[in-house]
């Protein structure tokens, strides 16, 4: 082969090089670019998108505070969509003076719990000491006579002792003296040897009998 055939055919050969380059450069994608598939897995679904602190989604508990007559008052952490009746179990459950009957008429058990509220579960005899009046204005006192003086034949022990120059060895005397017999006067009291006249003088316009 001549020198001429031999650079003809290197020069057929080189051309078909590049029409073979030409042909992949326009047959594969361009350089860079990203195929779909590749762009959608480039972002996780929604449903593994993860919670950030503080979010909605982080929230799952409701804090209330429990008292009154519970067993173990305070603060309790409950799950979302609890009830009053799991935070009065989550207290340790109704203690020994819990009025049942008056918890049942004002607590609901079945309430969601809302979050910083309280659940107060009423004592036996709390409902009752609310709503008992006091005295009416001017009404004797069941302890003494009418204008606010004790009567010796009715007051209570605590009443009598509060008396001035009256100890708990005269309050004892008077108890057993009016059992016997009720007073007459504070002068009956006298003559009976259960108040001395020093002490009838104390209780001049605070104590009457009879």
């Amino acid at each position: 082969m001549s020198r001429s055939d031999r650079m003809l055919v290197a020069a057929g050969g080189g051309a078909l090089v590049l029409v073979a380059a030409a042909a992949w450069m326009f047959l594969s994608p361009s350089l860079g670019e990203t195929s779909p598939a590749e762009t959608a897995n480039a972002f996780p679904p929604a449903s593994q998108a993860v919670a950030l602190p503080g979010s909605p989604a982080e929230t799952s508990a409701v804090v209330v505070d429990v008292q009154g007559a519970v067993a173990e008052p305070g603060i309790r952490e409950l799950p979302v969509g609890s009830r009053v009746a799991d935070a009065i179990a989550a207290a340790g459950g109704y203690a020994i003076d819990a009025d049942l009957e008056a918890a049942a008429d004002g607590l609901n058990l079945a309430q969601p719990l809302v979050d910083g509220g309280q659940v107060r579960v009423p004592r036996i005899g709390e409902v009752a000491a609310a709503a008992a009046p006091g005295p009416a204005a001017g009404a004797p006192d069941p302890g003494g006579a009418a204008g606010g003086m004790v009567n010796l034949n009715t007051a209570t022990p605590e009443e009598l002792e509060a008396l001035p120059g009256v100890g708990p060895v005269t309050v004892q005397k008077i108890v057993a003296a009016r059992q016997e017999a009720p007073f007459a006067s504070l002068e009956d009291a006298v003559q009976r040897g259960v108040l001395n006249r020093g002490q009838l003088e104390d209780l001049q316009g605070l104590a009457t009998a009879g």
